[in-house]
């Protein structure tokens, strides 16, 4: 599930690059999020007003207030940044994941996973490079995204106790939308086909991409799965050198066989977690 995920997420990546190209970083963003709303209201209207009755409305509030945030951040890096490295950034939320998962689930770390994290870790560093603008303006949006989407990550996987997935996506979208619509009022304009078409295939694979992510995020802990998310990175660098003709060097490979290793560290060992994902 977390591989499907991934692989949308990065398929997303290169809409989002491409539509940066003419689009601005605030309507990228509202076309995200609206474009979820309108492909899940058809399954909320045949649920009926009382599937979005929820007691965890400041959860699904705070979940789309960081998330929404980090969206920006992640957007920005993608228009200004390699694909992959902009999927570093975002994807190097694993690393808080932990931390967040303790101070906030009080969800017990094992060492194997801080280990599949530092292992992650030091493959994000090799990917990204830091002598090639990894400490600077961008870096810093991108870094402070990445633990804001942590937040969202241990938020999402402490609502699927009790919220059933499609609920938190579609609050998600809807409050999204609604906070992301005000910056529209001044970036508003006509669009092209090609450009309507990249951002409503963004929105499309970005909602499907959170839907298989807060599936996944309901079998394991946040902290067990969460390296799983360094797929992205991988994913993304394929279709950027198929595309844009990026192709990785010898270290950038060596980091992405390390993101692998976190990958295997981090794999559910338990036969309840096993039975779920065979389900």
């Amino acid at each position: 599930m977390l591989t499907l995920s991934a692989a949308l997420f990065a398929l997303m990546g290169v809409l989002i690059r491409l539509a940066s190209h003419s689009v601005d970083n605030a309507t990228i963003v509202f076309f995200r999020n609206f474009t979820g709303l309108l492909l899940l209201l058809p399954f909320i209207l045949m649920k009926g007003p009382t599937f979005l009755k929820t007691e965890k409305l400041w959860m699904h509030s705070w979940r789309a207030f960081v998330g929404l945030i980090a969206m920006y951040g992640f957007f920005y890096a993608i228009a200004h940044l390699k694909l992959s490295n902009a999927m570093v950034f975002t994807y190097s939320s694993p690393i808080f994941i932990p931390l967040v998962a303790w101070l906030f689930l009080k969800e017990r770390m094992t060492s194997l996973m801080w280990l599949a994290a530092l292992v992650g870790l030091v493959g994000v560093i090799l990917v990204a490079k830091p002598e090639q603008g990894f400490f600077n303006v961008l870096s810093i949006i991108g870094i402070i995204s990445s633990f804001l989407a942590a937040m969202a990550f241990v938020t999402v996987r402490a609502l699927t106790a009790t919220e059933p997935v499609t609920r938190i996506v579609f609050y998600f979208c809807l409050i999204g939308t609604l906070f992301s619509s005000l910056p529209m009022f001044w970036h508003w304009r006509a669009y092209t086909l090609q450009e309507l078409a990249l951002l409503m295939g963004a929105g499309l694979l970005a909602t499907t991409s959170q839907l298989c992510l807060s599936k996944a995020y309901s079998y394991a802990p946040a902290g067990k799965i969460g390296p799983a998310n360094y797929l992205a990175i991988i994913f993304a660098g394929i279709f950027a050198a198929l595309i844009w003709h990026e192709y990785p060097d010898q270290m950038s490979i060596f980091g992405m066989i390390l993101i692998l290793v976190a990958l295997v560290l981090c794999m559910p060992r338990s036969p309840k977690l096993s039975a779920l994902d065979k389900a």
